[in-house]
């Protein structure tokens, strides 16, 4: 199965496979492309010999300067895997990466963040003892949720945390926690917030009925602030709510040019603003490409992350699962984003969200 999954998020992320089916969250330079036989010859002569293929791969990743490249114990695949269903083992906070420092943006009701009191807008200043300042929020997010030390639900995590002159610690546990990643409110000016977590399974359609649903000619806000990417196959489904069908994106496996489009029949004449920040990532910065190129939405936020490669993840002789930068993506115009991000038509940061609606009351909301 794994030849048809082609992953291109931080975290995640999604495009169809060769067969034409949807399968399996700073500015960072190219990934590398090409050393994907290397790392599986690695694996397979560690097999041969009696030694562990999925340390050998990890020494084969480590070598090859790819930094999207992640190799996976069965366990752990089985786990990355479940997060495309909305499903994770973590504490329940949202995070971005600001001026090199990072801050929490959204908390999630009933998690164990929640609980202990966290609230968006505090920078988070360590995990486990280690400094955060200045690492990618991907290995933030790795650290908070145990994946680099094997830790699961139940598992505690101690977080150094910092509000204003305020500086603590808070020791949090871990749990199971299931997000809904697509989330619809409507604000006093009659304007429609389709916020985007991520890129599940599913909130692809969740965008299209929120799109149906909203009042006849309102305008919308698509939210894609601290969107780390998912299923790129669904943000395409996101997409075509905006779009009467055409080009989503183009990308390429090792040299192979393929295309992404949307399907025919989405809304192409309401009023759209799409909000993105440092936390938008990999498949949310594909479909803000695709809305921003064809002139859809107006682009109100800042810079996106730059996350524009695509991972396929390789099993292993022992199961384990190596995923490996294999080529990038590029929007409708050719704009290459891995590296670069995007840039909003609109610069904004804190007041964002009302800059938005200023746009959309001159777009004829």
């Amino acid at each position: 199965m794994f030849a048809s999954v082609l992953v291109a998020g931080a975290a995640t992320g999604n495009l169809p496979g060769a067969d034409g089916g949807a399968t399996a969250e700073g500015s960072p330079p190219a990934a590398p492309v090409g050393h994907r036989a290397d790392v599986t010859r690695a694996a397979e002569e560690a097999a041969a010999d009696g030694t562990s293929p999925l340390e050998a791969a990890q020494r084969a990743v480590s070598r090859s300067g790819d930094r999207w490249a992640a190799v996976y114990s069965p366990d752990e695949y089985e786990e990355f895997e479940e997060s495309l269903d909305g499903r994770y083992t973590g504490v329940g906070l949202w995070a971005r990466e600001r001026e090199g420092r990072i801050e929490v943006t959204k908390v999630g009701d009933d998690t164990p963040a929640a609980d202990a009191g966290i609230r968006a807008g505090d920078r988070l200043r360590s995990v486990d003892g280690e400094k955060v300042d200045g690492r990618p929020v991907t290995e933030v997010v790795s650290l908070l949720r145990g994946e680099t030390t094997g830790e699961s639900a139940g598992t505690t995590v101690r977080l150094g945390l910092e509000r204003g002159t305020r500086a603590w610690h808070e020791t949090v546990r871990r749990a199971r926690l299931s997000r809904d990643t697509v989330t619809v409110r409507e604000l006093a000016s009659g304007v429609t917030v389709v916020e985007v977590g991520a890129f599940t399974k599913g909130s692809g359609d969740e965008v299209r009925a929120a799109v149906r649903q909203a009042p006849a000619g309102a305008g919308i806000v698509l939210d894609l602030r601290g969107n780390s990417g998912g299923l790129v196959a669904e943000a395409v489904t996101a997409a075509s709510a905006f779009l009467d069908g055409g080009l989503v994106a183009t990308y390429d496996v090792e040299g192979e040019q393929r295309a992404l489009h949307a399907e025919p029949g989405g809304d192409t004449t309401r009023p759209l603003v799409a909000l993105v920040d440092g936390g938008t990532m990999s498949a949310a910065e594909l479909l803000t490409g695709a809305l921003q190129d064809r002139g859809r939405a107006v682009v109100v936020g800042s810079r996106t992350f730059g996350k524009g490669s695509v991972q396929m993840p390789t099993e292993l002789p022992d199961g384990s699962v190596a995923e490996l930068t294999v080529g990038h993506y590029r929007t409708p115009s050719g704009r290459g984003v891995d590296g670069h991000g995007l840039t909003p038509d609109l610069e904004a940061d804190e007041e964002a969200l009302q800059r938005a609606e200023t746009v959309l009351s001159g777009l004829g909301r």
